[in-house]
This record gives structure tokens, C-alpha cells and sequence, in this order.
């Protein structure tokens, strides 16, 4: 782990991206990025969050260009995209993840699109080759959200996406103590590091090297924790669909889910995110948030250890989730033990 800002003269040349300022660049972040191209399978480059790396991929769109985006995405994402509209610096085109033709309709014209798969939260599943195929065919740059997934289960860039965003937070560190964004374009895409490497050194959107370290440390059990995290999940999945308290569960790996059959081919595995809906109020899922002891009632996801909230409990979250839909994230705990205190929260609920 390299802690410095400064570095002597002969470290460095004035080219782009070499060593010579602590803005500029750092071997613990390039080792870390080396990793994470390696798992994506193009090169990386570390942000200080997910949303400095979701902020460099919007400012790519040029003034007054037009980003489609999922009508249900990350609320972050959304807020930020709202907010540029809103200032004039671009347009931004919702559409339903889910609905392929609608989604290919909205790339005429556009300058970008950003994808999720599943979307978060409400788990859907886009058809990531198709949409991609078609943006291509229409010079639209797509960009691909990939922290459910992670590159374990998932690899845009191999279906043809310029550029894979990640919250590293999340899945790829693990251990909820990172703040990190990633983002990996593709090889044949070298204007696009370029442009976004120029974007994190002005903006100061970089990444500390303590962060950056854990985030490495984090990589080593990445296998371990999606195959323990993702199994929980499947399991949960099959079990809460026959709660008396549960409406709807969003799971794609259960058969009744619309987008099973692409998860199934598209994907690895379904990953260790879920959404569930009551039979019942925004308050009774608050209610069952609150009586929970191992599951952690948070606004994260991806640790280790298993959380769960009310998504509309945030004023940025879009008005088509559900007010009684409850986002999960399992953890790598053992499962009845998970089950005994969500199946009891949820007891409690009816």
C-alpha cells in the first residue's frame, strides 16, 4: 500500500496517468484496477464512490445530448441524472428495463445509455446482448451498471458494452468499511479511459489508497462470498414465496420470475439480491425491518453480513417501487438462521 501524495521527479514523465501527484495516479489503485480489468476483462479505472464513476460516465454525454436510462434504477443514479437534466446539460430518457423493444426504440438519438441487470430494486432483467447490439448499430455508448452481478456471474464488456460500472462498496469489497466506484471500458475503447482518467484527475474524484487496499483484500474471497451470498439467496427466495405476509418475490433465479430464462442465459448465476413485497402497508414492511436482529435494516448491500430495507424510505427513489417493497441483500450467514429471523419479522407482519 503506496500513502503519498507527492512523488520525486524520476518517478514519473508528463504523460497522462504517470506517477508525479497523488491525483494523478497510484500503484495501490492500478493494482487494484489490474484486478478488476482482469475480472471484467478490460482496463479499470478506481473512483473515490460508485457515484463519482456513475459522474464520470454522464459527463461523457455532450451538452444537450440525451441519456436513456432505466425508469427504475438506482435512486442515485436517477437523482444525478434529474439533476442535470434539470440545469439544461442533457436529456434523460426513462424506459422499463425489462421491455426490450421500448428500450431499443428510446436509442434513436441518443448519445449514451446506461443499463442495469437486474435493476435495483426492482429486479429486472435486461436483455443485455440485444439492447447493447442495437446501441452499437446506433453509435450510442452503453454503460453497464454490473454491482448485483458482479464479473463472477456477469461480463458485459464480453456482450459488447463500451464501458462496466461498479459500486466496489459493495460486492467487490465486501466487507462494508469501502467507499469505491469502478469503471472498465473496453479494450478496443482507449479515448474512453482516456477521457475518463482526465475526468477523475480534474474533478478529484480519486480514490484513497487505504480504500483501494481493502478493496484487494475484499477480491480475494469475491468467489467465496457471491457462491455462499447467492445460494442463502436462492433459498430465501424459495421460502418467502409461500409466507402468508409475502405478495410478490423478485428473485430471477425463480422459475415464475419474467426474466428467469434470459437470467438463466445471460448470466452465471442469479446472485444474492431480492426484493419482496407485503401483503400490506409501508408501515408494516418498516415493521419488519425494525424486528429483525441478524439482518442488518440499512440503505447498503453486498457485505457480508445480510440487510434489508423499505427502498421508498428515500425521497430519490422512484414512485414504481412498490411503498411496501422490501430490498434484500443476503449475506453468507447460515440460512436458517437468516430465515429464522426474517420468517419471525415477517410472523409478526400478518
Amino acid at each position: 500500500m503506496v500513502l503519498t501524495s507527492t512523488y520525486t521527479a524520476s518517478d514519473f514523465s508528463p504523460q497522462p496517468g504517470d506517477l508525479g501527484y497523488g491525483r494523478w495516479g497510484n500503484p495501490t489503485w492500478t493494482a487494484l484496477e489490474d484486478a478488476v480489468g482482469a475480472l471484467e476483462g478490460g482496463p479499470a479505472l478506481a473512483f473515490g464512490s460508485g457515484m463519482a464513476a456513475v459522474s464520470a460516465v454522464l459527463n461523457l454525454v455532450p451538452l444537450g445530448g440525451t441519456v436513456v436510462v432505466p425508469d427504475a434504477p438506482y435512486s442515485g443514479t436517477a437523482q444525478l441524472a434529474g439533476e442535470l437534466a434539470a440545469a439544461g446539460r442533457l436529456t434523460v430518457r426513462p424506459v422499463p428495463m425489462a421491455d426490450t423493444d421500448v428500450v431499443v426504440s428510446a436509442l434513436d438519438g441518443a448519445d449514451l445509455v446506461i443499463l442495469e441487470s437486474p435493476t435495483n430494486p426492482l429486479m429486472d432483467v435486461a436483455d443485455l446482448a440485444t439492447i447493447i447490439a442495437a446501441a452499437r448499430a446506433r453509435n450510442v455508448l452503453t454503460a453497464v451498471d454490473n454491482t448485483f452481478a458482479t464479473p463472477l456471474l456477469q461480463q458485459p464488456l464480453s456482450l459488447g458494452a463500451h464501458m462496466v460500472v461498479h459500486s466496489a462498496t459493495k460486492y467487490l469489497s465486501g466487507h462494508s468499511d469501502v467507499l469505491l466506484g469502478i469503471v472498465v471500458t473496453a479494450q478496443e475503447s482507449p479515448e474512453l479511459e482516456q477521457r475518463l482518467h482526465g475526468h477523475r484527475t480534474i474533478n478529484g474524484a480519486v480514490p484513497g489508497p487505504m480504500e483501494a487496499w481493502l478493496a484487494l483484500r475484499g477480491l480475494r474471497t469475491l468467489a467465496l462470498r457471491v457462491e455462499r451470498a447467492s445460494a442463502n439467496a436462492a433459498e430465501l427466495a424459495r421460502r418467502l414465496g409461500d409466507h402468508p405476509a409475502v405478495a410478490t418475490v423478485r428473485y430471477p433465479g425463480r422459475p415464475g420470475h419474467p426474466g428467469h430464462e434470459l437470467a438463466r442465459t445471460q448470466m452465471r448465476g442469479f446472485g444474492a439480491m431480492l426484493s419482496i413485497e407485503l401483503n400490506g402497508s409501508a408501515e408494516q414492511a418498516e415493521k419488519v425491518c425494525a424486528a429483525t436482529r441478524l439482518w442488518i435494516h440499512t440503505t447498503s448491500l453486498g457485505g457480508v453480513e445480510s440487510s434489508l430495507e423499505r427502498r421508498r424510505r428515500h425521497g430519490g427513489e422512484s414512485k414504481l417501487v412498490p411503498e411496501s417493497l422490501i430490498r434484500l441483500s443476503a449475506g453468507i450467514e447460515d440460512v436458517e438462521d437468516l430465515w429464522a429471523d426474517l420468517s419471525q419479522a415477517l410472523d409478526a407482519a400478518v
